[in-house]
């Protein structure tokens, strides 16, 4: 499963039940202007994939990951951001300025997000739906 991520493309796995990681979904795939992007839920069968082969523990991360499978690496939390915002278009590459704080302290301020994701912004009963324009840039 996990060999059908194109090797020209990153793969960002997100908490598909998430209003916030839905909405952060729609915001990269606006910016995306060199289609470096393809999505999937963190519930789907190519998210346990990854999941199982980089044996992550989803009790410690459970928002965002990003695999880059040319390089056979993932990231998450606030590097996995930080690196999907350096590729995006002018203005939100700027946000890469932001690697030169330490990752503890990024990773408290995502962790705190994270952990208030669903209070604040909700969550749906099942994951999103692409629309049939956007369904090419996610895998199942």
């Amino acid at each position: 499963m996990i060999e059908n991520v194109p090797k020209n493309k990153q793969l960002i796995l997100f908490d598909g039940i998430c209003n916030l990681c839905n909405s952060s979904v729609l915001y990269v795939i606006k910016r995306d202007t060199k289609n470096k992007f393809m999505f999937a839920p963190l519930q789907s069968n190519i998210g346990q994939s990854i999941i199982n082969e980089f044996s992550i523990d989803t009790v410690k991360i459970d928002s965002i990951i990003l695999y880059k499978p040319k390089e056979r690496r993932i990231f998450h939390k606030s590097s996995a951001i930080l690196r999907i915002a350096k590729s995006l278009s002018f203005p939100t590459k700027l946000m890469a300025v932001f690697f030169i704080v330490p990752n503890f302290i990024r990773n408290w301020v995502y962790n705190y997000v994270a952990k208030n994701r669903y209070k604040w912004y909700g969550k749906k009963e099942a994951c999103m739906i692409p629309t049939p324009e956007l369904k090419a840039k996610f895998l199942e």
